[in-house]
């Protein structure tokens, strides 16, 4: 009886304090995320405010195997999402009993890992008869800035992680137009994939980040002159992004200084910090240069509005200061604005999916009682696609010197 009320009282005093209506205050949203490695929960109120939160990552798990290994961020999500859910109650104050609702990452993402999340989920909302509200994980990225910023739709979103890679108009909070996407790799895995072939967990500095991490730290130190990788799809007129082309060149290069100098394969290079330079200048030209031509193709057909348009950049990538930065030119050149979710709010996290059950509560949509049977999808496309309305434009995309800071 105590702790009901003592949990009670905290949420009263966080609506108190953060001077919120008491509508927005009782409607309470747990949000769980469990798409790739990262096992997380938050529970929020209806004005965004975290209420309690919690976070597992595998990140040490995956860096000694060298990658994601399904079954084991499978069984690692079993392992704990139930201590994870716990914690985020615990912490929030509210009991089950309170929650309006469960909002879960079903698509798309990992298989085997969206099923532990969803099967939690299904379980969880049974036993307290709760509303569930399956999330798509890319819209819960695209829409996490509203619960920073009063960003009003619609607005121009990059996503950038590490398995996927868009370009799409945010008009709604289900409602997109998807102007560009990978057509192989993400940008994210990409990097990874360097970074492994690099061998970058043996450099002293490098050894606990992921890979994404170790070549935004080694390039402050390069020098991205000493090797010229072409930016890909240079002359393809779209918005869609590519970067297995990208990764051979890097592969190549390395494999030709590893002859130079003599040495095999898994000894780190006297040139890395430069060969990291170079991906991730190449990287960031090919993000900045499709999402220029989108923001052309939005002015061209009055997809944005012409008070403060505001560019969206996203996902876990998004974290890189150097892209950021990259963006950034583009963005001033072009009159928009650009905002970037803080990095804890880049990557994977249950905040991010929570907000998103709230902003969908709130306007009634894609509510569903909690005996209806929902199946994950690994692979989902968000909103309406205008990839070939894009390309059939061909517009031209004017040369701006991209001459990012370090």
């Amino acid at each position: 009886m105590f702790q009901s009320k003592a949990r009670s009282l905290r949420r009263l005093l966080r609506c108190k304090h953060a001077a919120v209506s008491k509508a927005s205050c009782s409607r309470l949203v747990l949000g769980i995320e469990t798409s790739c490695d990262d096992t997380g929960a938050a529970v929020m109120d209806g004005s965004g405010a975290i209420l309690g939160e919690s976070l597992h990552s595998q990140k040490e798990v995956h860096l000694r195997t060298g990658g994601i290994i399904p079954t084991v961020a499978q069984q690692l999500h079993r392992e704990n999402i139930q201590r994870v859910v716990q914690e985020a109650l615990d912490r929030s104050g509210v009991a089950p009993a309170e929650l309006s609702a469960v909002a879960t990452t079903v698509k798309p993402g990992l298989a085997l890992s969206l099923a532990v999340g969803l099967e939690f989920s299904r379980r969880f909302v049974r036993r307290h008869n709760k509303p569930f509200i399956p999330i798509h994980h890319m819209e819960a990225h695209a829409l996490t800035v509203r619960m920073l910023h009063a960003v009003p739709f619609p607005f121009l979103v990059l996503l950038v992680s590490g398995g996927h890679s868009l370009l799409a108009v945010a008009r709604g909070v289900d409602d997109f137009l998807l102007l560009g996407r990978t057509l192989d790799e993400a940008p994210g895995d990409t990097l990874d994939k360097v970074a492994r072939r690099l061998s970058l967990r043996k450099h002293p500095r490098c050894a606990t980040l992921s890979g994404g991490q170790a070549i935004e730290l080694l390039a402050k130190d390069g020098d991205r002159r000493r090797f010229g990788f072409r930016t890909p799809m240079g002359q393809t007129p779209d918005c869609c992004f590519s970067f297995a082309g990208l990764r051979n060149q890097v592969t190549m290069l390395i494999k030709k200084t590893e002859a130079e100098e003599g040495v095999e394969e898994g000894t780190l290079l006297s040139q890395v910090s430069d060969i990291a330079a170079a991906t991730q200048h190449t990287v960031a030209s090919h993000l900045a240069k499709r999402t220029h031509r989108a923001v052309l193709f939005c002015k061209a057909n009055g997809l944005l509005p012409e008070d403060t348009p505001t560019l969206v950049l996203s996902g876990g990538v998004a974290s890189n200061q150097y892209i950021r930065r990259a963006l950034l030119i583009i963005a001033e050149a072009t009159g928009l604005r650009l905002l970037c979710p803080p990095a804890r709010f880049c990557t994977d996290n249950g905040p991010m999916i929570a907000w998103n059950g709230v902003e969908r509560l709130r306007e009634g949509r894609g509510i569903l009682p909690p005996g209806v049977d929902v199946s994950y999808e690994p692979r989902a496309a968000l909103g309406l696609d205008l990839t070939a309305e894009v390309r059939a434009a061909a517009i031209r995309v004017p040369s701006i010197r991209m001459k990012i800071p370090d």
